[in-house]
């Protein structure tokens, strides 16, 4: 994308917290608010920016806290949902719309899927990426469920320690972290043996991905060489934290309208037992305005990036819908 065609500004969103945000398309547009995930940045909707804009919505992203020219606040605990879902709600205010749409990939469709949960009334619609939705267990804890169904050496159990993954990430040279990580292709979940590091683990040889630049490589390296990974790693560990605070939540359902586009190669598809909630009935009954899931062949996990021109056909085709 030309850089002529994304604005860039700064929203403070919390007491001491400012967002970077990046926008692109009309100012008096519809908005769509997209949201990245992990390790990734506003950039990684550059495509569907560009193809928003064109359709006259007002495209922006921001680097959610802890990432990017965005604030990182000091310790785990201000990285909760319920900031994170804030951290949106003060920044939709701030567009001054009374309803947004909202797209969100790995991370970023957690945040959104709990903003379509507790603040409904400011979403028009969503396009989930990669995660869909799980409702919260009454009786168990996010790291209890995923150590009953994978054991101890998920890598979500293995970001838990601080210190210990950001000593793995910082032993490879960041750009080619950046090949390796958007690079996988491993369609399973990642099992990270005590004597294998992450990337050990991951089906990746290091060389840069078709559907990436050695220029967007360089942008990812040189964001995440002034922040580091810390910020990303605490949404992490905050899961079992969150669990707590949403309990008032438990049962809710989300009554938002909602596409969800996954990849089959896609590690959170590959899960054991996601194929069946999303399939056979369970997502459906916790989203009851699930209007379509679609499925794309031969996709890994960053589907935005890696196939642009159809996730952005996708998105712009189903937030059209909802235009007066």
């Amino acid at each position: 994308m030309a850089a002529a065609a994304v604005r860039h500004r700064e929203v403070e969103v919390a007491s001491g917290v400012r967002l970077h945000v990046a926008e692109s398309g009309p100012e008096g547009g519809p908005v769509a608010l997209l949201v990245h995930g992990f390790p990734e940045l506003w950039y990684s909707w550059r495509h569907q920016m560009r193809a928003l804009a064109a359709r006259g919505f007002r495209a922006v992203a921001p680097d959610l806290r802890g990432y990017g020219d965005s604030d990182a606040p000091q310790g785990r605990d201000s990285y909760t949902v319920l900031h994170l879902v804030g951290d949106l709600v003060a920044l939709i205010a701030d567009l001054g719309r009374p309803q947004v749409f909202v797209a969100g990939h790995d991370w970023g469709a957690v945040v959104a899927w709990q903003l379509c949960l507790l603040r409904a009334d400011l979403v028009t619609a969503h396009v989930s990426l990669s995660v869909e939705y799980q409702p919260r267990h009454p009786r168990m804890s996010v790291l209890q469920a995923v150590r009953v169904l994978c054991g101890d050496d998920h890598y979500v159990c293995r970001f838990q320690k601080p210190g210990v993954a950001e000593a793995e990430f910082a032993r490879l040279d960041l750009n080619h972290l950046f090949k390796m990580v958007f690079g996988m292709r491993k369609p399973a979940t990642i099992i990270l043996p005590q004597d294998k590091t992450f990337f050990d683990a991951i089906d990746s040889d290091g060389t840069c991905p078709p559907w990436l630049s050695e220029e967007d490589i360089s942008y990812y390296a040189d964001k995440f060489g002034k922040t580091g990974f810390t910020g990303g790693f605490n949404y992490y560990r905050c899961i079992d934290l969150d669990w707590e605070l949403t309990a008032p939540w438990t049962g809710a359902l989300i009554n938002v309208p909602i596409k969800f586009i996954v990849g089959d190669l896609d590690l959170t598809y590959n899960t054991p037992g996601v194929k069946d909630y999303i399939h056979k009935g369970g997502f459906k009954a916790n989203v009851p305005n699930l209007e379509d899931v679609v499925v794309l062949e031969g996709v890994g996990h960053f589907i935005n990036q890696e196939k642009p021109d159809e996730v952005s056909e996708h998105i712009c085709e189903f937030f059209s819908k909802f235009l007066m």
